[in-house]
């Protein structure tokens, strides 16, 4: 019998939490399976099993803290326990042919995979996923053998910009169950119908498929049903939901931990460490609506979102280029400023669990096209909480987005590392005076807050930055100049 220790996943990562089991007690697994869902101060991370055979213990609960080196699993030699097979002696032809039709039609399942587990290989990468010989493993690892198809996303989540998943012309399949535990679905009922990007959303934002009813052609199960779903569902982790308030109870406490208590430490010391100095600045963003309008319309755009967000981070990092001193940070122990010749562009999310800033690697040497793309992607791993610890890493300017809500602006705090970030506030219909003409006429308008380290950015670097920001905002066609 071997036990697994809870491993570090990240630098430094000291302690976690048991989010979820994914296997139980009995169950049969394969190296590289997932075995459980943890949370640690920076996200969630899915923990594939270093060992095969059959689940002798669960030796942590579900919502417990453990520390880094804690065995959290026993797992004994799958050959060894007879319990396994006769369930699998009990498989019938037809719920063999099931199964088999469900994992050659999986894109994941067949070699397809989009990502790897964060130890060793996916299965997916191994090619297409076969039923083994009888008496070789219990239902539930054949399940789990077709069901693995977890991505771990490299990007994640924006200020609260809704995230898209496209449906492909790729046909559609049986929806295969949530949970790799569960029992295999009677092969005489209708399993859930849905196309891969279908399932993947719905995956991302908890949505059992099980439980929808699909308006496609055929009962298909479309991305507007899954949305609409995810509406008004709960967190995709009751560990991560607060406890239901009993009846009369006047207060209730909710523990600080995880991304939470990551998030209050790191806000704490840039706002005691960092002398922060905020601007404001209000623009008129009309010609940026109507190129926003415009870029939808063309073809090569049309798979991506675009939005008002897409065309502020192009602008920041134009900007950037003639205040340098904004993509910095001021490195205390070395006593140097650091200037960065590249952009990390962080967009501050906030999660179920906190908030989170992911971050687009070398921005800046992205077309428009990439950066909506890479920006869609950050987008729907952070809304998932699937964001890793890389994701959230060398950061080098933030932009948080307070505009979905309908808010204003606001002074907002320095991601630790970095030196300035920039709040993008609503775009609305406001009175604005044409200054040709001196009328007062109805233009789409947004307050932009710009927050800098004070110790190096003086008020002129600040200004000139955001002032150029506005200014291709006001004029995209100003972008030309730098």
């Amino acid at each position: 019998m071997s036990e697994f220790k809870l491993p570090d996943v990240g630098e430094g990562l000291t302690e976690a939490e048991i989010v979820s089991w994914k296997v139980k007690e009995g169950d049969t697994v394969e190296i590289n399976e997932i075995i459980c869902e943890i949370e640690t101060a920076k996200s969630i991370v899915e923990l594939p099993s270093p060992y095969a055979g059959t689940v002798q213990k669960l030796m942590v609960p579900e919502g417990e803290m453990v520390q880094v080196g804690t065995p959290i699993i026993a797992i004994g030699d799958g050959a060894a326990d007879p319990a396994a097979r006769p369930a699998a002696e009990e498989r019938t032809p037809g719920e063999e042919a099931a199964e088999m039709e469900i994992d050659l039609s999986n894109p994941a399942a067949s070699g397809g995979g989009e990502g790897e587990s964060l130890v060793g290989r996916n299965k997916a990468d191994r090619g297409p996923v076969r039923r083994a010989r009888k008496g070789s493993a219990s239902p539930r690892s054949e399940a789990a053998a077709s069901t693995q198809m977890q991505v771990q996303g490299a990007f994640s989540a924006g200020g609260a910009q809704s995230a898209e998943v496209h449906e492909s012309d790729e046909p559609a399949v049986p929806a295969v169950a949530a949970r790799a535990h569960d029992a295999p679905a009677d092969p005489g009922t209708t399993r859930t119908l849905a196309k891969p990007p279908v399932r993947k959303l719905a995956k991302d934002l908890g949505v059992d498929l099980a439980t929808l009813v699909g308006s496609g052609d055929g009962g298909v199960v479309t991305r507007a049903d899954v949305e609409g779903a995810a509406s008004g569902a709960t967190s995709p982790s009751a560990a991560s939901a607060p406890t239901p308030r009993a009846a009369g109870e006047r207060e209730t406490r909710e523990p600080i931990k995880g991304v939470r208590k990551m998030m209050a430490s790191a806000m704490s010391d840039s706002a005691f460490t960092a002398p922060h100095v905020t601007e404001w600045i209000t623009v008129d963003v009309t010609r940026t609506m109507e190129l926003v309008e415009r870029l939808k319309a063309r073809r090569d755009f049309r798979e991506v979102k675009v939005s008002p967000l897409l065309v502020l981070a192009r602008a920041v990092m134009l900007a950037a280029r003639r205040t340098p001193e904004i993509n910095s940070f001021w490195d205390e122990a070395a006593q140097e400023v650091v200037l960065k010749h590249y952009v990390n562009l962080g967009i501050a999310a906030a999660t179920p669990r906190g908030l989170v800033v992911p971050n687009v690697k070398d921005a800046d040497a992205l077309s428009l096209l990439e950066l909506a793309e890479a920006l869609g992607e950050l987008v729907s791993v952070a809304k998932s909480g699937k964001t890793q610890p890389g994701d959230m890493a060398g950061g080098t300017f933030t932009i948080t987005n307070v505009g979905v809500f309908g808010v204003d602006a606001g002074t907002p705090i320095i991601n630790p590392g970095e030196s300035a970030i920039l709040c993008f506030g609503a775009v609305n219909k406001r009175p604005w005076v044409d200054e040709a003409t001196g009328e007062i006429v109805a233009r789409d308008v947004t307050t932009l807050a710009l927050s800098f380290d004070h110790r190096h950015i003086d008020g002129e670097k600040g200004s000139r930055f955001l002032a150029d920001v506005a200014g291709i905002l006001e004029d995209p066609a100003t972008a030309l100049l730098f």
